[in-house]
Parts: structure tokens; C-alpha cells; sequence
């Protein structure tokens, strides 16, 4: 198996279509939602401009630029996953959103591949010069802590948001 992450290019269309269908259709299934926010935020229907507004370019107010990233298996040339890396992080993302924002698509999770898609990330977070990285995750979302375990991951500690849920802060040191 060949894993690499690849910018998003019109070749991947279909596949990327088909893996965000897969994600809708388990998040209404399961009500859970363990995805990259950013790969919803724009309708992948209107091709172009989910190309042209994928990534934030300039800081604003509420937003840091990122870039993000698809897991591809060049094997079976199928997208497994995606990731949103943020170059900086303030405000709220310092606080609850971190860095690395990644997710698996259904079908392929519990394979190794969340672990490896934040191997590879991190190996990007090192381009931008970045000494450590922070990553956080929903305490129920045991896949997802024990990828960034496997990464290095340190917990800082965890917190309550107001609906309830317990968020865990990891720090992975990359220099």
C-alpha cells in the first residue's frame, strides 16, 4: 500500500465526491461527525469553487491560513481521508480548534490511517516551521487519541464545552 497526501486537483473529483457522501451519510446514520470541518464548508457540487475557497490565504479577523490535504492510496486510487493544517493558531483555535484538524472517511477507519495521515501532516507542520503542534479531540473519540498518541502526543489536559462534551488538548513536539 502507497499513502501520500496530495493537494486537492480536478483529477480527484469523483473521488472526493464519493468520500464526502460516504461522510454524510455517516454522520446522519450515527450523529457523530469526525471529519475535517473544512472539507463541508463549501458545496463540493460547484467543483471550481470548492477549489478556489478549500484553503484560507490571508489572516482575518476569525481565520489563520491553512492548507489542507488528502490521504490518498495510490494503489487503489481512492482519497481516504483529509486534513486542514492552520500555519498559526489564535483565538479560539489556540483554545479548542489546534492545528491539525483530520479526519478518515468511514469505510476506512481502524486501519492505521488517521495515524499515518498525521505522520505525514506533521512532516508538513515542519515546512511551515512549526516547533510543536497542538491537536485536540472529543474524549470519546478514542481513534482519534490514540493516532495522536502514536504521533508523540502529550496530553495537556482536557475540558468541558458548554454542551457537555470533554475535549482533549495533545501537544506533539516536531523540531
Amino acid at each position: 500500500m502507497s499513502l501520500r497526501l496530495i493537494k486537492l486537483t480536478k483529477e480527484y473529483e469523483t473521488q472526493l465526491k464519493e468520500m464526502i457522501e460516504e461522510w454524510k451519510a455517516d454522520i446522519i446514520a450515527n450523529n457523530t461527525n469526525h471529519s475535517p470541518w473544512v472539507i463541508f464548508k463549501n458545496d463540493c457540487n460547484d467543483f471550481e469553487h470548492y477549489l478556489e475557497t478549500l484553503e484560507t490565504k490571508e489572516e482575518t479577523d476569525s481565520w489563520v491560513p491553512d492548507s489542507v490535504f488528502f490521504l490518498l492510496d495510490t494503489e487503489r486510487n481512492i482519497l481516504l481521508g483529509a486534513v486542514n493544517i492552520r500555519h498559526f493558531l489564535k483565538g479560539e483555535l489556540l483554545r479548542t480548534g489546534g492545528h491539525i484538524g483530520d479526519g478518515i472517511r468511514p469505510s476506512e477507519r481502524r486501519k492505521g490511517y488517521g495515524t499515518e495521515m498525521i505522520r505525514l501532516a506533521l512532516i508538513e507542520c515542519r515546512r511551515l516551521d512549526l516547533d510543536r503542534v497542538l491537536m485536540v479531540c472529543n474524549k470519546d473519540n478514542i481513534a482519534s487519541a490514540r493516532s495522536i498518541l502514536k504521533n508523540g502526543g502529550v496530553l495537556e489536559y482536557e475540558f468541558t464545552e458548554p454542551d457537555g462534551s470533554v475535549e482533549q488538548r495533545y501537544w506533539i513536539e516536531i523540531k
